[in-house]
């Protein structure tokens, strides 16, 4: 089976994982996300506005349950660094009439955002691999299942 060689693990620090997070609305999910990317140190306090202005434009949810909020062009020197954070919101949070149990934010530099949002989609679009992340409680879990297929091979 050929995977993709060279294809690196996404940028998620442990410390941008929350798995029994809970939002009034869209709104506080995506400014949730933000807050987590910007205590990492990926971004700095505007581009949560960034994120609700993209959102405003075209809804970021990408179907499964899962939704990517990510900032604008124009936001790109708000980023410090390409971060990727995972909210998982096991009551639900509406999304344009959809309901998204996880939300994971990108942050990325340059063109960052293209590599990420394709690396996410391949994970996510896999109903068994969205499935699990929806279910996933633990912190190693979530990380586990969102690494490119091939690259966890240690045993």
């Amino acid at each position: 089976m050929a995977d993709r060689a060279g294809t690196a693990p996404l940028p998620l620090d442990p410390r941008a994982v929350r798995t029994a997070a809970t939002a009034a609305d869209i709104e506080d999910a995506i400014r949730q996300c933000g807050a987590v990317l910007q205590e990492v140190g990926a971004v700095d306090g505007s581009y949560t506005e960034a994120m609700l202005e993209r959102e405003r434009s075209i809804s970021t949810y990408v179907g499964e349950g899962v939704a990517i909020p990510h900032g604008t062009l124009t936001s790109k020197e708000a980023v410090r660094h390409d971060a990727v954070c995972v909210l998982r919101f096991p009551e639900g949070v509406d999304w344009h009439g959809e309901r998204v149990t996880v939300c994971v934010g990108i942050a990325a530099r340059g063109d960052g955002h293209l590599r990420l949002l394709s690396q996410l989609a391949q994970i996510l679009l896999d109903p068994d691999r969205a499935a699990a992340l929806r279910a996933a409680t633990e912190v190693d879990e979530v990380i586990y299942l969102l690494q490119p297929d091939g690259e966890e091979d240690s045993e």
